[in-house]
C-alpha cells in the first residue's frame, strides 16, 4: 500500500497548520550555535518540498529526496517558478546516494519514524553520514514513543472544501509500531472519490537513535525539545537531534 500516493495532491491543504518556516528558523538557530554556514543541503523525505523550497529561497543549493513519486511531482510543480529550484530525487533513505556531498542534511516531520525496521534506519543514518561533507551536520526530528503510544485508539478528522480525511491510530506493543488507517475522500468535479492509505511509524527511543548516529560515525550529538534550544522535557511529544560529521571551519 503506497503511503502518500492518493494523499499527495491534498497533503498541503491538510497540513496548512504546519509552520515550516518556524522549523527552518530552528534549524538556523542550531546552525548558528554550531558555527555552521552550509551552502548545500539535502531535504530527506522532502514530501511536497515545502522545506526544500524555503531552503532554496534562502540561497542554499538544495536536493530533495523522497520515496513517493506522487509527492515529488507536487514538489516539482511548486518549485517550477523558482530561479534556482531544488533537484528532486526519487530514493529510499536507506539507499541514499547523492551526486555530490552536501553540508547540511535535514529530515523533518518525524519522517525517520516511517522507516519501521530499525536495521533499515541504521542503514539510512549511515547513508546520510556518507552523503555529508566533512564538517556537515544532520538535523532531524521524531515523534516520541510517548506520543505514538498515546495515539492508540484515537480518531482524528482533517478537512477542507475539497478533501475529507478520517484517520485512526493503533499502537502495537509487539512491533513497537503505530499504524494510521486513513480514509480519504477527495472531490473530483461533482463527485467524491474515496481511497484508503495506511501509514506506519516506529517508536524509536532517544537511546536507539543516538546509538545509530554514533555507529555511523557522527559526533557532537545533541538532543532538543520541540523547537527549543533546550533538552527535551518529561512527556515531550517531538524531539530534535543534531549530529556532526567531524569539524571544519566554514569560510
Amino acid at each position: 500500500m503506497n503511503a502518500y500516493g492518493n494523499l499527495a495532491r491534498s497533503y498541503d491543504r491538510l497540513t496548512r497548520d504546519v509552520d515550516y518556516r518556524a522549523t527552518v528558523e530552528f534549524y538556523e538557530q542550531i546552525l548558528e550555535n554550531e558555527g555552521c554556514r552550509p551552502r548545500t543541503a539535502v531535504d530527506l523525505a522532502c514530501g511536497t518540498g515545502s522545506i526544500a523550497l524555503i531552503l532554496a529561497e534562502k540561497g542554499y543549493e538544495v536536493t530533495g529526496v523522497d520515496l513517493s513519486e506522487e509527492m515529488l511531482a507536487v514538489a516539482w510543480e511548486k518549485a517550477s517558478d523558482l530561479e534556482h529550484p531544488p533537484l528532486f530525487v526519487h530514493q529510499a533513505l536507506e539507499e541514499l546516494i547523492l551526486p555530490r556531498g552536501v553540508d547540511l542534511a535535514v529530515c523533518a516531520l518525524d519522517s525517520l519514524d516511517y522507516i519501521t525496521d530499525p536495521d533499515d534506519c541504521r542503514r539510512a543514518v549511515a547513508r546520510v553520514y556518507k552523503a555529508l561533507n566533512p564538517g556537515g551536520i544532520f538535523l532531524f526530528d521524531v515523534n516520541t514513543p510517548e506520543k505514538l503510544r498515546a495515539m492508540d485508539g484515537q480518531v482524528f478528522l482533517d478537512e477542507d472544501d475539497d478533501v475529507y480525511c478520517v484517520w485512526r491510530g493503533e499502537f502495537d506493543e509487539n512491533t513497537n509500531i503505530c499504524s494510521y488507517g486513513m480514509d480519504l475522500f477527495q472531490r473530483e468535479g461533482h463527485i467524491w472519490k474515496r481511497s484508503f492509505e495506511e501509514h506506519r511509524e516506529y517508536a524509536y527511543s532517544r537511546e536507539q537513535l543516538v546509538s545509530c548516529l554514533k555507529d555511523a560515525g557522527f559526533t557532537g550529538i545533541r538532543v532538543y525539545g520541540d523547537r527549543v534550544m533546550e533538552p527535551p522535557r518529561q512527556g515531550e511529544q517531538r524531539i530534535y537531534f543534531s549530529a556532526r560529521k567531524g569539524r571544519v571551519r566554514y569560510a
